[in-house]
């Protein structure tokens, strides 16, 4: 079969002798047309090719809590999933970053005297936000009626939603994945559930490679149940998805996603390895990896925990068969 292929900066053009397609690129995004390498047809799969891409400017990338929080403002927390408000109005006096999980246990290589930090929990003040690394502590008391029970779920009273659980009888864990924290000025954000959830657990995923050069991580809920593996490949990848589609082609309307036809948009995101341990998959590999000092384990709501997974199934799905595997791994993106 006949097929002509022409590059521009801004689009590709098929042509064959019944049809041809033009793929358009999203502003800001444009193609080096003398850089196509490695054309060619490959069964399942289709046309491959290689080009360089350059991005006239960084797609911004959705806040969170932990990089915008900032000490003297007044703050309102939101049910992420359905809007309801948790904390309402809180003026926050100091906002600090807790040390890693184990600090805690390094106290003695640290110290050549007793240690200091014995049974003295790291908790906040009524007015105190500690950032951890999938999660943040506030102080609720002045919030509840009654003082909470320690070691108990927090559910959202709307949507029934696990939003975190307390620590103690003053002090309550917030998973950044469930919740949406804005100035108490601003309203509330209405935010793709599985959009927020990428984009949030890619930046943790970005921020802790960074500052702990740590690059594999174990998912897990709050039963301590595995449920995914993680690996980071890299951090710098540009998707476009979905592309926008037009010229010869004629399709069924009621059939087209106009939704996805009509716009196209660049986003940052960082490419994965990943394999799933639900149904008692990856047991032993889960297990070596849990032993493993390099290997960080994040916690997250077991629901959340799914989630990610099918964003993660959804990613791997989209991908060429020849690309959805790397050494046993499965490959996905997730979008920041």
């Amino acid at each position: 079969m006949q097929l002509d292929f022409t590059v521009t900066p801004a689009s590709l053009l098929l042509r064959t002798p019944d049809r041809c397609t033009e793929i358009r690129l999203p502003a800001g995004v444009r193609l080096v047309p003398s850089s196509c390498r490695g054309l060619q047809y490959i069964g399942g799969d289709g046309l491959h090719l290689r080009l360089q891409a350059q991005a006239e400017s960084s797609p911004q990338l959705m806040p969170v809590f932990n990089r915008s929080l900032q000490a003297q403002a007044r703050y309102t927390f939101y049910c992420q999933s359905c809007g309801d408000v948790t904390i309402k109005d809180r003026k926050l006096l100091r906002v600090l970053p807790l040390p890693s999980e184990n600090w805690a246990a390094l106290v003695g290589e640290w110290c050549c005297h007793p240690d200091p930090f014995a049974n003295k929990p790291l908790h906040p003040r009524e007015n105190d936000c500690f950032l951890g690394d999938s999660f943040f502590l506030v102080n609720l008391r002045s919030d509840v009626e009654q003082e909470p029970k320690a070691n108990t779920k927090v559910i959202c009273k709307r949507c029934k939603v696990i939003l975190g659980e307390t620590i103690s009888s003053e002090t309550t864990k917030f998973y950044m994945t469930e919740i949406i924290i804005q100035p108490s000025e601003g309203s509330f954000p209405n935010i793709p559930r599985s959009q927020f959830v990428q984009s949030v657990f890619a930046q943790c995923l970005v921020e802790l490679s960074s500052t702990r050069s740590t690059f594999r991580f174990t998912v897990q809920g709050q039963d301590g149940k595995v449920y995914i593996l993680l690996w980071i490949l890299n951090s710098d990848s540009l998707v476009i998805e979905p592309l926008r589609r037009s010229g010869c082609v004629r399709k069924f309307p009621l059939l087209e996603d106009t939704s996805e036809t009509d716009s196209s948009s660049a986003c940052n995101a960082i490419k994965v390895l990943y394999q799933p341990c639900i149904k008692s998959r990856n047991e032993e590999l889960a297990s070596s990896w849990e032993s493993d000092i390099s290997v960080h384990p994040l916690t997250l709501p077991s629901a959340t925990c799914l989630e990610l997974l099918l964003i993660l199934s959804r990613s791997n799905a989209s991908l060429p068969l020849s690309l959805r595997q790397m050494n046993s791994f499965q490959v996905a993106f997730l979008k920041m």
